[in-house]
This record gives C-alpha cells, structure tokens and sequence, in this order.
C-alpha cells in the first residue's frame, strides 16, 4: 500500500535504484510535523525484486552534522547543512557513489563498497563552472547518468536546469567545457513588446535510459507534478512528452520528486505526497505505469496500492493510506503508533483506491466498521463505492468504535467517504469550523 515503506518512515525525493537482486531507494529525509524540508541525514531502504512487501532499513548512510551515534562525514559543517535530494550510481570500478545536495554548502560525493553504504566522504566537486550556474557548488537535485560507455553525466538545477560530464575515473570532477544550460528549455513569450524568459523547469532531474532513449524525468513549473522529456542523447536537447504523476489531485499538494524503475518486467514511478497539513512530512508514494512502444508515459493516479494490485476491504485498512484528500482534512502522526485524518469539517471527503470486493453476490448486505477518535460532534459519514452510495454510518461525541450495515458490492471500486451534519442555523455557524472528529482506520466485514 501507498506509503510503501513503514508509515512512520518520511523518505521523499526518491531515487529508485535496482542493483543485483534488490531494488533500493534513496531520498531526503523528513521527520513528522516538521516545519522544514529534510534533516542532517541520508537513510537507504531496499527489497528483494521477488518480493516488495519486505523493505529493510540500512540505517543512516551519512550525515552532514554531529549526532548521537554519528560525527558528520563532511569537515566543513554548518548550521543548516541539511541533506536534500541525493543520488546513487555505480561507477565503472564496481564501487557505489553517493551524490550529496547539502543546503548551503558545496555538494559532494561520497563512495561505499555496497549500495546501502554507509558512504565515505571522497570529495567535494571540483568545477569551473560560474558559480551562478550551479548556485554556488550546491548542485542542487543531483540526478546521475552513468551511460552505457561508461562516461557519467550529472544534472542538476532550481528554475533553471544544467547538465555537464562528471571524470568517470574519479567520479567528483566536472570536467571542463562540458556544461550545458537549460537541457530543459526556456520558454520565450512577448508581453507588452518585451521578451521575457520563463524556464519550464522548477527541479527535481532524474535521468534514466530506456531503450535507448534518454528520459528525463523533472519536475516543471506546476510543482506537484513529475514530467518527463526524451531525447536521443544524454546531452539532449530534450523534448517534453508530458507528465507522470501529479500529486496535487483532489490532494494537499506540494512539490514532488522521484524517478521511475523497472522492477521484475513492471515499471513504476516513486514520488512522494505530504501530510500534516504542510508541505513538508512528505512520505514516499509509488504507482505502476507502462511505456508504450512509442516511448510515451501514459499519466497515471494517485491510488493507495503502491505495489498491490489491489486492497483487499476485509483487512483493517489504516485511515493514513487515503490518496484523496478534499477539504480540510489531512493526514497527521500523533506518535510513532498512530496516524489518524484529523481536521475533517462537513463537505470534506476521503478517497482509497482500489479495493477488491470479490464476486460474492449472494449477499445484499455487509458490515462496515471504523474506529475513530470523537471531538464532541454529530455527523454523517456517507460511504461510497465509486459514485454509489452504499451506506451511511453515524459519528457520535465519543471516542472508539462506530458501525453500521452498508449494500454488499462486488468487483474493484474506489472507496470514499462524504461528511455531512445536521447543524443548521447558529449551531452551523458554531460548528463549521470545528474538527468533527478523526478516522483512525476501518474494515467491511461480510
């Protein structure tokens, strides 16, 4: 299900890598009701290619300040040198190199005989790119590309996107004359007899080859999103072919970043969605997708799957996996045990996709149940599968166990839950911003 690591894990900015057996992913990480983007530390997860259901965590790979178990890898810290969005490639001598983006700091690479690391510090890069092209060393979003004849290629940017060769032999030098700007083009447009340039890049590069095509996937001036362009050589020009994913749907979104990768014969794309009520707390997110022949990405939705095929109704599904979120609720930890969607107001609704209700068609009827926290309120949770509404189950003041009986459905459906109240008058007006209560999670029972 989506999240697809541990629901109290917040890997964003995902970079999935498939080394031998395992598929491992890379990423910043963000810590529950944080008010910032990302820490001090970079974490590795990874699974078998067999079996995604077993994700394993390497522990901390590297830090860029002192902690409890830890000095920082890196000797020239600061206050705010947080880690943001690295990558991790294979280099031609079969080692592992771990590209660092450090928040007001010059970017590094880092090298670990094993893909989940922990890395060691090899150097900062050595470049003579103008500094206003590479934000002052940060090298921001690094996504590395280490071609199929052994020449390595990073990219990078923030609103306007760079790309230059990187020393195969020692995997930190960009080597001279080979920066190229706006691999992502700028957008030229004339407003009131003067051009002015917009570039369709916001952040996030990520480059892959498939098929011999070189994918860039980005994300563009509408953040939420993740697009993709194409080219038939790493240096590009790239050209747009559309978006992947967008995390803003019917959704709290915020910025995204991700990748795609070929697992067991089926791709997938890794992207992140954010909870709390912020931007920030992102949890990595992922969904199949398909290349067509023609090399297109068809989009594809946000869903609560992550790799299932399917949700299966009859386990207790935790309220936190709700991939549409309207209104003003959302998603929050309480602690390392309990996400609930709290702040749910009348009109608000929460989506899960997809479950599968089997072909009992035997029964007229079957049991809903979910447990919530109360805040004091009356109302009405209308259930749905797809459009149909097939039940309605009343939320009272207190806390524990609500039910009711719901029409028996058949077959995949998305479930969604309408909330509505009786308040009327003055008491509406009371009412209309109060927390109704929170859904923890729920089960239909045949």
């Amino acid at each position: 299900m989506n999240p697809y690591l541990p629901r109290n894990e917040y890997i964003p900015d995902g970079e999935p890598r498939v080394f031998g057996d395992r598929v491992y992913v890379y990423g910043s990480h963000d810590k529950a009701g944080s008010d910032s983007f990302c820490d001090f530390v970079l974490k590795c997860w990874s699974a078998p290619v067999s079996d995604l259901t077993k994700w394993v965590c390497h522990g901390d790979i590297f830090h860029t300040k002192d902690d409890r178990d830890h000095i920082s890898d890196i000797h020239w810290n600061g206050e705010n040198t947080q880690l943001f969005a690295p990558d991790v490639v294979q280099g031609k001598d079969g080692k592992y190199y771990l590209f660092a983006y450090i928040v007001n700091a010059k970017g590094c690479v880092a090298v670990s005989d094993r893909p989940e690391g922990p890395f060691k510090l090899v150097s900062k890069y050595k470049y003579t790119i103008p500094d206003e092209v590479c934000c002052n060393g940060w090298f921001i979003d690094p996504g590395v590309l280490v071609d199929d004849d052994g020449r390595t290629y990073i990219y990078c940017g923030f609103e306007r996107s760079f790309l230059a060769e990187v020393n195969s032999d020692n995997m930190y030098e960009i080597l001279d004359n080979t920066c190229i700007e706006d691999f992502i083009p700028i957008e030229k447009t004339e407003k009131g007899g003067f051009t002015e340039e917009e570039s369709l890049f916001f952040e996030a590069a990520s480059p892959r080859k498939i098929n011999g095509t070189y994918y860039m996937i980005y994300s563009p001036k509408c953040g939420s999103r993740l697009a993709y362009a194409t080219s038939d050589s790493p240096t590009g020009p790239f050209t747009y072919r559309g978006y992947i994913v967008d995390n803003g749907v019917d959704y709290h979104g915020g910025n995204n970043h991700g990748s795609v990768a070929c697992i067991n014969g089926q791709w997938y794309i890794f992207y992140h969605r954010m909870t709390n009520g912020t931007i920030m707390s992102r949890r990595g997110c992922v969904e199949r997708i398909e290349i067509l022949p023609d090399g297109t990405i068809p989009p594809v939705e946000m869903t609560s799957l992550g790799f299932a095929e399917s949700l299966n109704p009859y386990d207790i599904t935790p309220a936190d996996i709700a991939c549409v979120l309207k209104g003003k609720a959302f998603i929050t930890e309480k602690n390392v045990f309990e996400r609930v969607v709290t702040n749910i107001h009348d009109g608000d609704v929460m989506g899960y996709k997809y479950f599968d209700f089997g072909n009992d068609y035997s029964s007229k009827t079957m049991e809903f149940s979910a447990r919530i926290n109360g805040m004091g309120c009356d109302c009405h949770m209308h259930i749905f599968a797809d459009d149909e509404e097939i039940g309605v189950c009343d939320i009272g003041h207190g806390s524990g166990i609500v039910k009711t009986v719901v029409k028996n459905v058949t077959g995949r459906h998305a479930v969604y839950f309408k909330i509505s109240t009786d308040y009327s008058g003055w008491t509406a007006d009371f009412f209309k911003d109060r927390n109704l209560f929170e859904l923890i999670e729920f089960i239909f029972e045949k």
